[in-house]
C-alpha cells in the first residue's frame, strides 16, 4: 500500500556531507549542522545529493547518513534522501534501505553511465520498477550538468501518474520545460526547481519550491522569495531573486561543491573538506567566493572583513 503524496512546497537544502581530516563521515558535524539549520525557514533536506558528493561514498555511509540526520530532523520536516545508483536492482536495495533509515522519500537521479541507450523508454521503465518497489515516495531527479542526460517532458508526464512518484527536482533550467511540464501532469504532481539561479522563474510557472545548493546559506532570502510569490508580490521577489543569481553560480557551476563547502566555513556551519578526485579551492578562489557572496549580502560584511 503506497503512502499518501506528501507536500513538497517550499526551499529545501541539499546538504554537503561533512568529512573529517581523515576522509571518514563526520557524523559529530553533520548532527551540528542540522540543528543550526533546523532553525531556518526550510521545508526540509535533501541528503546524499549531488551535493552530498555521493558519487564518492559506499551505500553504507550513505545509509549512516540518512539515520543521523533523520535523529537530529524534526518529524514535521521532510527528509528526502539520495537513493540512486547506476542498476535497477540496486537503486531499489538501497531505497529500502534509506527507508528503513528514516527518509520520507527517495530523490532518484537519472542512470547515466550508458547514456546512449539511456532512450526514453530505458528511463521511463527504470523508474517505474522502483516507484513500484520503493516503500516510500519518489522523486525524479534530472540534473544534465552532471549526468548530459535530459530526462524527456513526455516521460516526466508519463510517470507524473504513477501513484508512487510525487514529484521532480529539475536542474536543467528549462523554464519553459518546466511550465509544459505543469501543465501537462498528473494533478497533483510536484515540480521543484533545481537551483536558486531560476527559483523566481520556475515558481512564476507553476513549480512549488527548490532543492538549490544555494538555501544551505541563503535559506532565509529564498524562503521569503517564495512566500512574496504566494503572496502575490512578484516586484519584491525580483529584488530577492536578482541579487542571488550571482552567488547561486558562484556555489555550483563556478566553484562547486567545494565553494559551497568554503561558503559555509565562511559562515560559521561546517564545510570542512572535499573527497578527492575533488580539490578544495585556491586562496584566489576562495577571495572571489568571499567577495561574491558579500556582494549579494550572504556573507555578512564582518565576516567577509575577517576572511
Amino acid at each position: 500500500m503506497f503512502r499518501p503524496r506528501i507536500s513538497l512546497a517550499g526551499v529545501f537544502p541539499p546538504i554537503p556531507t561533512p568529512f573529517t581530516a581523515e576522509g571518514d563521515l563526520d557524523v559529530a558535524h553533520l548532527r551540528s549542522n542540522l540543528e543550526r539549520w533546523d532553525r531556518e525557514p526550510l521545508a526540509g533536506y535533501v541528503v546524499g545529493g549531488s551535493n552530498g558528493e555521493y558519487a564518492y561514498q559506499s551505500t553504507d555511509e550513505r545509509v549512516e547518513a540518512i539515520r543521523v540526520a533523520r535523529e537530529v530532523i524534526p518529524p514535521e520536516r521532510l527528509l528526502i534522501a539520495g537513493s540512486a545508483l547506476e542498476g535497477t536492482r540496486e537503486t531499489i536495495a538501497l531505497t529500502r534501505r534509506m527507508a528503513e533509515a528514516g527518509a520520507d522519500a527517495a530523490i532518484v537521479v537519472t542512470p547515466n553511465y550508458y547514456r546512449g541507450r539511456m532512450t526514453a523508454a530505458a528511463l521511463e521503465a527504470y523508474y517505474r520498477q522502483v516507484a513500484d518497489a520503493s516503500p516510500i515516495p519518489v522523486l525524479l531527479y534530472s540534473v544534465p550538468a552532471n549526468t548530459a542526460l535530459d530526462l524527456p517532458a513526455q516521460v516526466v508526464i508519463r510517470l507524473s501518474a504513477h501513484p508512487n512518484i510525487i514529484g521532480l527536482k529539475d536542474s536543467g533550467g528549462d523554464v519553459t520545460k518546466i511550465g509544459y511540464m505543469v501543465q501537462e501532469s498528473a494533478p497533483g504532481f510536484q515540480i521543484l526547481a533545481g537551483s536558486a539561479g531560476f527559483f523566481l522563474g520556475a515558481l512564476a510557472v507553476g513549480a512549488v519550491g527548490c532543492v538549490a545548493a544555494l538555501a544551505n546559506i541563503a535559506a532565509r532570502p529564498l524562503a521569503e522569495l517564495y512566500e512574496r510569490v504566494q503572496r502575490g508580490d512578484l516586484v519584491g521577489a525580483r529584488a530577492l531573486q536578482l541579487p542571488l543569481i550571482e552567488a547561486n553560480m558562484a556555489v555550483t557551476s563556478r566553484f562547486g561543491v567545494p565553494g559551497l563547502k568554503a561558503a559555509m566555513d565562511m559562515l560559521g556551519l561546517y564545510g570542512g573538506p572535499v573527497r578527492s578526485p575533488l580539490l578544495p579551492l585556491s586562496e584566489e578562489d576562495r577571495s572571489e567566493l568571499q567577495r561574491v557572496l558579500a556582494k549579494a549580502g550572504v556573507l555578512p560584511s564582518r565576516a567577509a572583513g575577517n576572511e
